[in-house]
């Protein structure tokens, strides 16, 4: 009974929706292209090699980066090591639980990682020590409060948190922590860009109502030059829209990086 008094109460929100893009207009006043507010801020965690907290609307996520000595991996021996992971803490939705990672948890971690990758901001070549070890470059996303729209808000943190990163010193094959040889300095800012689409209608940034009933979701991660990585989850979209939403994304993209 439970499952079917959910079913109406979803299709009831979602006609609700439905009503009100068709008018052009949006839960919360916004445009179908407009961000929430956004604010950056980095530095907030003094034991980690770089970090930021970033906020879209109320989303919030603490991206916090470890740096360590590694065996490097046998297929890539002179090769640093570069590992994201996500952690959905209980206290930013009361869907969340503990325990294993969840799958949406898993799925947000990689699509910023590969956002991460394919930019080719960090270079795992320089991070070589000596034979049999490498630096290890941990990127940690904490989810601190969840109302829509973690993808872009985890990107943002973690790019801010590269941004915010230090080298530490090597002497003698050994990490010296607490004395700083360089910055990361990452020589480009991937940002993804999320569009949900419900029923004809595409938004970026979308609240949780929003992603709730939507038939689609696209993740478009950009550089100032080319597209990283697309992440699409369920629904189809024609190649029209595709293109639109990645014209978009570069546009929204611009905007975004004056924030760090």
């Amino acid at each position: 009974m439970g499952d079917i008094k959910d079913l109406i109460m979803k299709e009831g929100r979602r006609n609700v929706l439905m009503n009100m893009l068709g008018k052009g207009e949006r839960l919360d006043g916004r445009d179908f292209n407009e961000y929430r507010p956004i604010s950056v801020q980095k530095g907030v965690a003094d034991t980690a090699e770089g970090s930021a907290v970033a906020q879209i609307g109320n989303t919030k996520v603490l991206a916090a980066v470890k740096i360590t000595s590694a065996t490097p991996f046998p297929d890539r021996p002179e090769e640093g090591i570069f590992i994201t992971s996500a952690e959905f803490l209980q206290l930013a939705d009361p869907t969340f639980e503990g325990g294993p990672p969840r799958e949406d948890a898993i799925e947000l971690a990689r699509v910023v990682d590969r956002g991460i990758r394919s930019a080719e901001i960090i270079d795992t070549g320089s991070f070589f020590i000596e034979e049999g070890k490498v630096l290890a470059l941990f990127l940690d996303l904490y989810v601190l409060d969840n109302r829509g729209n973690l993808m872009d808000t985890a990107g943002l943190a973690a790019a801010a948190a590269l941004k915010d990163t230090k080298i530490p010193k090597v002497e003698d094959g050994q990490l010296i922590m607490g004395e700083v040889d360089r910055d990361l300095n990452p020589p480009e800012i991937p940002v993804p860009t999320t569009f949900v689409k419900i029923g004809h209608y595409w938004v970026v940034d979308p609240l949780k109502d929003e992603e709730n009933v939507a038939d689609s979701r696209l993740t478009i991660t950009t550089t100032s030059k080319h597209v990283c990585t697309m992440q699409k989850a369920q629904g189809v979209l024609a190649k029209e829209e595709l293109l639109n939403n990645i014209n978009i994304s570069f546009n929204i993209g611009k905007d975004i990086r004056k924030y760090l």
